[in-house]
């Protein structure tokens, strides 16, 4: 069952009345509704007399947010204001959107997903579970909404540098479903969170009596795939057009349900591809600055998982575009994983990672040997990088030796320790800046208080993929792209790029504050449709058409009339 219909992009028709009506949150306006309103769908006596207007309802709603003291308290306090009035959720969003990022999202939708259990209070989104997938056809067709075109999914086993949450995973899609709405303006009745609950290994989630999800050992192998392929087809039959996102899915997963799919339906996965967008921007705004070239850099990526080797992989084809080989393109790329620096004797080297495995000839020419584990300080002594990514989780991974020694020979080092949350970054800004005596170009995966060194005050970007994913669904619906391409990611990296305050002022952060990520999205979005366009993948439009089919997607939150069925 459909609750309502989309009339046009302000106008909605419901069947619903009285309190069924106020409890649908896409619906609902609470003390908004006009006299007539009241009237027509039976709310006399439900809600107060007084009638607001949206203005003044924010004023109210964000005075009581003001009052929460905690984080999470406040994550859920928006939570809560989600479920009851999406529409003025989003216009508080919207209206104080640098406040409320980082209690929505990174860092603290980490603490959400670790105590989603606990906190939860109302269903969003689609759970399924492995032990009840033979109903899957009837579990997609109870979704509610009438024309789903985003789908984020995750099944929980990596969040952020989290691990294992299991069900708690389901806060990643809600946040980036959010995301899609708040920085892409895309209409939240069409975005769908899903969980595919497939158990967990984490026994502190297996022991917790509160455990909302299947107690269960992760199920893996083909009994898995099985499971994630049905879901597939169980959404594409129903939904044959929607943007598919995959989210926090383990590195051997990530990759191989990308391919697998990549070119069945109009699908990416965001910490493969979106992460490294977000890192390729921040890159090519820091080398900008730097004056410096792009393909002469030496890059150091601390952390071989789908992150770094989609960054990795990101930064190859930035290099090819702009006419270096691919293979010379690798070799300016030095990756460390768990078991050091990679290199073509390892075993364990995974299809991704093997462009980037230096040969044993090549190290011992540098004075290293494949023998034995070569962590990040020999490296950065012995390769001299130019650029230092971190996407590994492992806090503090950035050595004081590590960053002086870099320091030394570079003179804008660009550091980027890009781990989520902020317990798991690889070095703290404030460190790096005094390392570097204040030269190095620095940005966090999540937004971090300025720093302020010698009587300066240092701004520090925040390279978060909010940049990008919102965009990419914003031109996919406003051109109606049937497939993502790796060149549309680097049309994206390129243009935002552009946007980078640091290429006017010298000790300014790399990336735009994010005050501006809705007007930056749409100019992004009119760039990425123009790409898939180029590629035969859109359907073509002229300019002026394109901008008017953007504005015809893009959503402001706003209440709109209810027209009855």
């Amino acid at each position: 069952m459909t609750y309502y219909k989309i009339i046009s992009k302000d106008c909605l028709q419901t069947e619903l009345r009285g309190r069924a009506l106020l409890e649908h949150s896409i619906l609902n306006k609470g003390s908004a509704f006009s006299s007539e309103e009241r009237q027509k769908f039976k709310l006399h006596g439900l809600i107060p007399a007084t009638i607001e207007t949206l203005e003044q309802q924010g004023a109210r709603i964000y005075e009581a947010y003001q009052k929460k003291t905690e984080d999470l308290s406040r994550h859920m306090f928006l939570r809560e204001l989600q479920d009851r009035n999406e529409t003025l959720f989003y216009r508080l969003l919207t209206s104080h959107i640098g406040e409320m990022l980082p209690i929505l999202y990174t860092p603290v939708v980490g603490i959400a997903c670790q105590r989603f259990s606990e906190i939860y209070r109302r269903s969003r989104g689609l759970f399924i579970a492995l032990p009840e997938q033979d109903r899957m056809e009837e579990m997609v067709a109870n979704i509610e909404l009438p024309d789903v075109k985003v789908i984020v999914v995750s099944d929980g086993e990596r969040i952020l540098g989290l691990g294992d949450q299991g069900i708690g995973g389901m806060g990643i899609p809600i946040g980036k479903i959010t995301l899609y709405s708040a920085c892409g303006g895309i209409f939240p009745g069409v975005c769908l969170p899903v969980i595919l609950d497939a158990g967990t290994d984490s026994e502190e989630r297996l022991r917790d009596p509160f455990y909302l999800g299947w107690r269960h050992k992760r199920v893996r192998g083909k009994e898995y795939e099985d499971f994630v392929d049905r879901f597939v087809k169980a959404i594409l039959k129903r939904y044959p057009t929607v943007l598919l996102q995959w989210e926090d899915f383990a590195k051997e997963h990530a990759g191989l349900f990308l391919e697998r799919y990549r070119n069945l339906c109009c699908t990416f996965n965001d910490d493969i591809q979106g992460t490294a967008a977000i890192a390729l921007a921040g890159l090519m705004a820091a080398v900008k600055a730097n004056r410096a070239i792009f393909q002469e850099q030496r890059i150091v990526i601390y952390g071989g998982g789908s992150a770094g080797t989609g960054i990795a992989a990101e930064i190859v084809g930035e290099m090819q575009r702009t006419a270096l080989a691919g293979s010379l393109a690798c070799d300016r790329i030095w990756m460390i994983d768990r078991w050091g620096l990679l290199h073509q004797a390892m075993s364990s080297l995974t299809a991704a990672q093997k462009p980037y495995a230096k040969s044993l000839e090549h190290l011992a020419s540098l004075g290293m040997s494949g023998e034995r584990e070569i962590l990040l300080e020999e490296v950065v002594e012995k390769v001299k990088p130019t650029i230092l990514i971190g996407v590994s989780g492992c806090a503090g991974a950035f050595t004081e030796k590590a960053i002086r020694t870099m320091a030394k020979f570079c003179e804008r080092p660009i550091l980027f320790p890009l781990s989520n949350p902020t317990s798991h970054c690889e070095a703290q800004p404030s460190d790096l800046i005094q390392w570097t005596q204040g030269k190095g170009r620095i940005a966090t995966g999540t937004r971090v208080p300025d720093v302020v060194y010698q009587g300066k005050t240092y701004q520090i970007g925040q390279c978060n993929n909010y940049y990008i994913f919102p965009a990419m669904g914003l031109a996919i619906l406003a051109a109606q792209v049937s497939c993502v391409t790796d060149s549309m990611f680097l049309m994206a990296s390129e243009a935002l790029s552009g946007f980078s305050p640091a290429l006017e002022t010298e000790e300014a952060p790399l990336f735009p504050p994010p005050e501006r990520v809705r007007e930056i999205s749409k100019k992004l979005g009119f760039l990425i449709a123009k790409q898939a366009m180029k590629e035969g993948s859109a359907r073509f439009m002229e300019d002026a058409e394109l901008s008017l089919a953007i504005e015809s997607v893009f959503w402001e939150p706003a209440y709109v009339s209810l027209t009855q069925v």
